[in-house]
């Protein structure tokens, strides 16, 4: 397809170019249109693999909020590296015969071209779900509803979901939902120096029903990256917020039958950017980028064996996910490592 990009938005050409190199092997398709400055930007989804229903499939989002180039820069690098083998590497395109891949790169194209975290309507999507957290989130931080001025707006009460938001879930609902098991990873950037993998809740210090497998799942990494710098945890260990899309989406997959979905969220530590180049602090994309070339190449290289580790896994997941008797295993131990203290 032709990406109507009416802007010239750099990840918007980039993903184009992905679409050509890749040809008839990647399908793409408009979910929406976002507007901004009178300008009109897509927001895209690109498929590959087996569509048939009964295999897994992973997803891979960025750019939920615009300030966070490097969530999409890393969706996008992935994505390329999948285009330029599947001209050659048979063994690739035996493994997508067991699993679909899903990519939306760019979520939030106006706030991207705007230059803010929120969409063009001043709403974070990240705080836009009808979920509500069980504790007081810190103020603001955890959304709030008080004025687009404000950063982290969830949205007037009552409101449907904003655009960019509701095409997610309707894709997550259509591609991940339906299937037996399936894994997303959403990439953002901008907390701590360290990198974090973060899953449900962020409404709810309680443990979702998924622990164990979740506990496996980072087991079988551990093993594979026995010396990775990442940290697995709940979100709601470093703060509680409302209107999570992947709170949102995990509950709705929870009252499906024989549905196992795993939302992840990649959280690229931003401060060690800005520690090794403080004037980075002075911008606001410094704050949540690496503005130094040989950095951002760094990060892209970076987190690509966790990429591609989520796609064998996924492909895999029924060598690897635990029988009744490991559960029990890999549930007290999630518990213990993750909510100590915790009691049913």
């Amino acid at each position: 397809m032709t990406v109507r990009n009416e802007a010239g938005l750099g990840e918007l050409l980039e993903l184009e170019d992905i679409l050509r190199q890749g040809g008839s092997h990647l399908q793409a398709r408009e979910l929406g249109q976002a507007s901004a400055g009178g300008r009109s930007f897509p927001v895209l989804a690109v498929t590959l693999g087996n569509p048939d229903p009964t295999v897994p499939a992973a997803a891979f989002f960025g750019g939920v909020h615009g300030l966070e180039r490097i969530g999409s820069a890393v969706v996008l690098s992935y994505l390329r590296n999948l285009a330029s083998r599947l001209r050659w590497d048979r063994l690739l395109h035996q493994k997508l015969e067991s699993v679909r891949l899903v990519f939306v790169p760019i979520v939030n194209p106006g706030g991207m071209w705007c230059g803010t975290r929120a969409n063009p309507s001043g709403v974070d999507l990240m705080r836009n779900a009808p979920v509500d957290a069980e504790e007081s989130p810190p103020f603001l931080l955890g959304g709030h509803r008080l004025g687009a001025r404000l950063p982290w707006y969830r949205g007037a009460a009552g409101a449907a979901m904003e655009m960019e938001a509701a095409v997610l879930c309707s894709l997550v609902e259509e591609e991940l939902l339906t299937r037996a098991f399936s894994i997303a990873l959403d990439c953002h950037s901008g907390f701590g120096i360290l990198d974090r993998i973060w899953f449900p809740y962020a409404c709810s210090r309680r443990p979702i029903r998924d622990i164990a497998e979740l506990h496996a799942l980072n087991e079988i990494f551990d093993q594979m990256h026995p010396h990775h710098r990442y940290i697995f945890e709940p979100q709601s260990r470093q703060y509680l917020a409302h209107g999570d899309l992947w709170d949102f989406l995990y509950r709705r997959a929870e009252a499906l039958p024989d549905r196992l979905f795993l939302p992840l969220t990649l959280e690229m530590g931003s401060w060690l950017w800005v520690k090794k180049n403080p004037r980075q602090i002075f911008s606001r994309h410094g704050i949540f980028n690496p503005l130094i070339e040989h950095r951002q190449q760094r990060v892209l290289r970076r987190h690509f064996a966790w990429f591609d580790f989520i796609v064998r896994a996924v492909a895999s997941y029924r060598y690897w996910l635990p029988d009744e008797a490991l559960r029990v295993r890999h549930r007290d131990q999630a518990l213990s490592r993750w909510y100590p203290g915790w009691r049913e």
